[in-house]
């Protein structure tokens, strides 16, 4: 069995408890279990039967998906938005490239993400990110990933241990304005998972190295009376090696995608200020292939053998742009859109909003967001929730803290600047 179908099972107390609450097709072909039962357990929670998702149920799916989790609260109150939104501490997760544009010259922030709360107590994101502006034109920016599926005991035997699985990155980004209105930024990133349920069975942790490359365009234009802020914002992120978990010579894809986004800041007055934003996201992975009616089991590894696992990273970019079993159709609901609205009383109190759509046969992830932030000199305070569209869904409820420090408001407020 899988090893986090049998640490969720451990977890949720109950094998049959999973398959109610997580009904839907698992393909759990040789060494291909691991990134696809994530996928699946972790993120969704359909109503229909197994057998009537069969031909319906296609989403796009990776090793390491905690790496796709929104982690600061200000964007995720925003409906996941990120890409071209105004500058902040967090960037380094949605897009890098928009640090040189950052008023301040440092900032670090603690976020933190208790995560599936409707099924289990033990499971947390925590994210830790900051940058330094170098001069008034580039930055430098890192950022710590790390989430725990908490403790597991494996069996209730007498052999029975308790595990702590988790799943880590560390990244840096290096960012430089090319003008006063458009900016570039490249980062690397090392990925560490370890999911290892029993010790004794030939698995073990995998690792993978990534780089992200995005781009950030900031201008003003005139609405009537009013100058805007507009901003348009691009980042591909994890693009690099597979990951492999021991066991098997198959490899895993890591969630390599594209994000594009745009925002318009639009000043009510010198006090008020609103903006919306919107976002498009898709995952640069192939599509897991389908069983076709007349292939025999054989076949059918052999094609999945072809056509995904010897498929390379680089390669599987641009086949996850055509390879669709229903065509161009299929391609567009394998598209992510995010839109967020955020409302800013005089730089201090922030009230925002948003909503976020994933076709039913790509993961049925559909939710609104709200949240709120408060702002100091020297630091803010944010928190962002969901609530699902379907009560069922075990994102429902989720809750998000971000603690920002501003380090030009630190300097001031202890004199030494």
């Amino acid at each position: 069995m899988n090893n986090l179908l049998k640490i969720l099972s451990e977890k949720i107390n109950s094998f049959e408890e999973v398959l109610v609450r997580f009904s839907g097709s698992l393909p759990t072909g040789e060494g291909g279990g691991r990134g696809r039962l994530f996928f699946f357990l972790l993120f969704f929670s359909l109503t229909a039967t197994a057998q009537d998702k069969k031909d319906f149920f296609n989403p796009v799916s990776t090793a390491v998906t905690s790496q796709t989790i929104a982690p600061d609260a200000r964007s995720a109150g925003m409906g996941d938005v990120g890409a071209a939104t105004d500058p902040d501490v967090v960037s380094q997760f949605w897009n890098p490239a928009k640090y040189p544009f950052c008023i301040s010259r440092a900032g670090v922030a603690l976020n933190y993400t208790p995560w599936l709360r409707q099924l289990v107590s033990d499971m947390d994101l925590a994210y830790l990110a900051g940058y330094y502006r170098i001069g008034d034109y580039s930055a430098i920016s890192g950022s710590l990933r790390y989430f725990s599926l908490g403790e597991v005991l494996t069996s209730n035997d007498a052999n029975a241990m308790t595990i702590n699985p988790y799943e880590m990155s560390l990244d840096v980004a290096y960012s430089m304005m090319l003008s006063e209105k458009f900016s570039i930024a490249a980062g690397v990133r090392w990925i560490y998972s370890d999911l290892t349920y029993d010790y004794t069975e030939d698995t073990s942790p995998g690792s993978a190295f990534a780089a992200d490359l995005s781009c950030y365009y900031q201008d003003y234009i005139n609405l009537g009376q009013r100058e805007c802020q507009l901003g348009l914002g691009l980042n591909i992120s994890n693009i690099g090696s597979k990951i492999t978990f021991g066991g098997t010579e198959r490899s895993e894809f890591i969630p390599t995608n594209l994000r594009l986004g745009t925002s318009l800041m639009i000043p009510v007055n010198e006090y008020n200020r609103f903006t919306i934003a919107l976002d498009a996201n898709k995952l640069l992975v192939p599509t897991y292939p389908k069983k076709l009616d007349d292939e025999d089991s054989g076949a059918y590894d052999d094609r999945i053998q072809t056509e995904y696992y010897d498929v390379s990273s680089i390669s599987g970019i641009f086949k996850s742009f055509g390879d669709a079993p229903n065509g161009f159709k299929e391609e567009l609901e394998e598209i992510q859109w995010s839109l967020g609205a955020e409302y800013v009383y005089n730089d201090q109190f922030s009230l925002r909003a948003g909503y976020h759509h994933e076709a039913e046969n790509k993961g049925n992830r559909k939710y609104f967001t709200v949240g709120a932030g408060f702002r100091m000199n020297a630091f803010s305070l944010d928190a962002g929730y969901v609530i699902a569209t379907a009560k069922s869904n075990p994102l429902d409820q989720t809750l998000r803290f971000t603690l920002t420090f501003d380090m030009d408001g630190l300097k001031d407020l202890f004199g030494r600047r």
